[in-house]
């Protein structure tokens, strides 16, 4: 027996079988670190020496997990000058898995956990893929969201597994499956109940293959391989792909290299012979490992969604906790939804509106939403009326009695808050707390009306609810960690999104979302064409056009709003200052009388049975023939103005935290995903850079720009280092 122990993994020979046992010390996972290829390339030597005694190698972890994939830190501090480098390193890794899997003996793969990304082409070693029956199991290839491309052959061997059309779901889309699926995709060839069984079982496999050549050998490696669905000189599959590219381009709008190249990559090594197809997809990868997209998109998706997930906001004291029972105030649109959310994760809740009538129709939402999952074959009935039991609706107070937190949504009004708020707080279960659902008003505000200040707190959804991931957490100024801490954990109970955030006018969201729409509408009263403004919003990432979005939110909303601002600044002795997009709205609604989609119609019209239109007398009223306007210009605004006040949001204490801001302006907002969010845009391009910009347009479009030596010295103060 011969034994070599690494810094990242284990080498075993005895009885003819070479076990490679993966073990990355000081960390939880087994990752590509530049350590790993170092000690992968010292195995692969190994093996080869070995050769003449080995009669089959085992691949298997020493972790809780098979493999996690690339060192996604080592890619964060990749600069676009690195390219050659990079491609030289991934070349090597591949080298290594050649060299292992051509070896000529049984390959095994014991998959006793979750197999991503590098960690899932660690897997694709192996001949033979043996994982244990867990649900919580994941494998798959989702290196698409994080900007980049599976680039250790995954792209290659998936492709010729599957074929070019049934491979697209899990390469480009980066649909994950479980070991159940992947047996029937011919991906694992055996599942064992538990743990202890992945050995025997490999040991059993390389028994029963000696003397078996073709088990020695990957598919695509055997002289009589053919594609799966036929290569693109096949006429169907040429046709099919003459459209994909304009598919994607739909898709991506040009913003996100990444699923274009790993198409390249998929079509282009479909067409040569192996070792060339895998050439290419490292040539891609390198391209993408080095560029600024997907250092953004690696930074939020991973980097900060997994502090969102690790609660690295949510006070640490504080113990777990989940509500038995909740109630919500009103049943409209906000309140239907958070009942839904809650029944769907099991949890119990009162539905109160003012009518009984008005309270199950609130709980019909539920009943609507499930049975689009029962139709669909998605949700059996027995679990439908599970859930639907689950949502008591009512008109009485006296039925909120017991529950651990009350949460109300109703209108944004300030006084009706304070009557609900009076009313339903004293039947709060001993120790419960009180939320409201506000948008925009101050939390320290409304907690005036409470007989528990600190027992307070805003917790945001956003609209649909049932769709929307965010919810941002609000502290008044007298809010305890305990309260924030309750919230942050009862958000995640939902399965959704945590942010906490300081208290202040239209918190973080609401505020920089005001940002986006309101400088649309400047631009509109600038004369700047409606078309050219909504389709320029979406050219740069965003969802839909700001003129859009003020319609589905109502431009009524947005007057209240400021008439609301106006109305409070007044109280405290001071004038607020109307911005020009505020003004062109608040025009919009009370002389146009053009209040917003639910009311007819605002910046567009919506004609019965048709799509959308742009409303025809904008372009009479607003639009100027003789305004000169920049494209470049008009795009950096939507973007810079959001950016702007995510930072000083930061510089004022809104915001604590970058990840916070960044999963914010994202999922809350929609701000494009391919900056990384509104603070990772800002460190892309390098503050210094930012400020240039910010000046260029402040000179030209207002004091909307202008960032101040404070707001820079908190943006370098907050700035990540990997």
């Amino acid at each position: 027996m011969s034994t070599i122990i690494l810094k990242t993994l284990r080498y075993e020979l005895a009885d003819g079988i070479a076990t490679i046992t993966f073990d990355e010390q000081g960390s939880p996972v087994n990752t590509m670190c530049l350590q790993w290829q170092a000690d992968l390339a010292q195995a692969a030597e190994q093996v080869l020496k070995d050769k003449a005694q080995i009669k089959g190698v085992i691949l298997a972890s020493a972790k809780s997990t098979f493999f996690a994939g690339a060192d996604l830190k080592g890619v964060m501090r990749s600069q676009a000058s690195d390219g050659p480098r990079v491609f030289v390193e991934i070349e090597g890794i591949k080298k290594a898995f050649r060299t292992i899997e051509t070896l000529g003996v049984p390959v095994v793969s014991c998959l006793n956990g979750t197999a991503l990304g590098g960690g899932w082409e660690v897997a694709l070693i192996g001949h033979h893929r043996i994982a244990t029956a867990n649900p919580k199991t994941q494998f798959g290839l989702p290196e698409v969201t994080l900007g980049l491309i599976p680039g250790g052959g995954g792209i290659t061997k998936m492709t010729r597994q599957l074929g070019l059309l049934a491979a697209q779901p899990y390469v480009l889309e980066s649909q994950l499956f479980g070991p159940e699926e992947a047996q029937k995709l011919g991906l694992v060839h055996e599942i064992v109940a538990s743990d202890d069984q992945l050995r025997p079982s490999a040991l059993a496999h390389i028994a029963a293959s000696q003397g078996q050549p073709e088990a020695a050998q990957h598919l695509w490696d055997r002289k009589d391989y053919k594609m799966p669905g036929g290569t693109p000189s096949n006429p169907k599959i040429a046709g099919m792909l003459s459209v994909a590219p304009a598919v994607l381009k739909q898709k991506t709008r040009g913003l996100y290299p990444a699923p274009e190249a790993a198409l390249a990559a998929m079509v282009e090594g479909a067409m040569v012979d192996f070792d060339t197809a895998m050439r290419i997809e490292s040539r891609y990868l390198a391209g993408l490992m080095t560029s600024q997209v997907a250092r953004n998109m690696i930074n939020t998706f991973f980097f900060n969604m997994n502090s969102i997930k690790g609660g690295q906001s949510r006070p640490k004291a504080a113990p777990r906790y989940k509500p038995q029972k909740v109630g919500i105030l009103g049943a409209g649109m906000m309140g239907s939804g958070i009942a839904y959310s809650q029944a769907n994760r099991g949890i119990a809740t009162v539905l109160k509106d003012v009518s009984m009538e008005a309270a199950e129709k609130g709980k019909a939402y539920s009943h609507k939403l499930t049975q689009q999952r029962v139709d669909k074959g998605r949700m059996v009935a027995d679990k439908q009326a599970a859930l639907l039991s689950l949502i008591q609706p009512t008109a009485s107070a006296a039925d909120l009695k017991g529950c651990d937190l009350i949460i109300e949504a109703v209108f944004e009004n300030r006084e009706l808050k304070a009557r609900v708020t009076q009313e339903a707080e004293p039947l709060l279960a001993e120790g419960g707390f009180f939320a409201s659902n506000t948008s925009t008003l101050p939390i320290s505000g409304l907690a005036t009306a409470s007989a528990k200040p600190e027992k307070f707190v805003g917790i945001h959804f956003f609209s649909p609810v049932d769709k929307m991931q965010l919810v941002e957490i609000i502290r008044g100024s007298q809010t305890d960690d305990e309260t924030i801490a309750r919230a942050y954990d009862y958000v995640q109970a939902l399965g959704k999104l945590p942010i906490v955030v300081n208290d202040s006018r239209g918190f973080y969201t609401s505020r920089t979302f005001g940002t986006f729409v309101m400088e649309g509408a400047a631009m509109l009263g600038e004369g700047i064409p409606a078309p050219v403004i909504e389709n320029l919003a979406m050219q740069v990432g965003m969802p839909v056009g700001p003129l859009a979005v003020l319609d589905e939110t109502a431009l009524s909303l947005s007057v209240h709003v400021l008439d609301q601002t106006r109305e409070d600044f007044s109280k405290e002795g001071k004038t607020h200052h109307a911005t020009p997009g505020e003004l062109l709205v608040e025009r919009m609604v009370k002389e146009l009388k053009r209040p917003g989609r639910a009311a007819g119609g605002g910046f567009y019209d919506y004609p019965a049975g048709q799509k959308k239109v742009l409303w025809p007398e904008l372009k009479t009223r607003f639009e100027k023939a003789d305004v000169a306007y920049s494209q470049q210009d008009i795009k950096d605004r939507l973007l810079y103005r959001q950016a702007v006040e995510t930072a000083r949001c930061l510089q004022e204490g809104v915001l604590t935290s970058v990840h916070d801001g960044n999963i914010g302006s994202i999922f809350g907002i929609g701000f494009p995903a391919w900056t990384g969010g509104a603070l990772q845009f800002i460190y892309g391009q390098g503050v210094d850079a930012f400020a240039k910009r910010c000046g260029e347009l402040a000179a030209n479009y207002g004091a909307g720009f202008v960032l101040t030596a404070d707001v820079m010295a908190t943006l370098k103060q907050h700035q990540p280092v990997y």
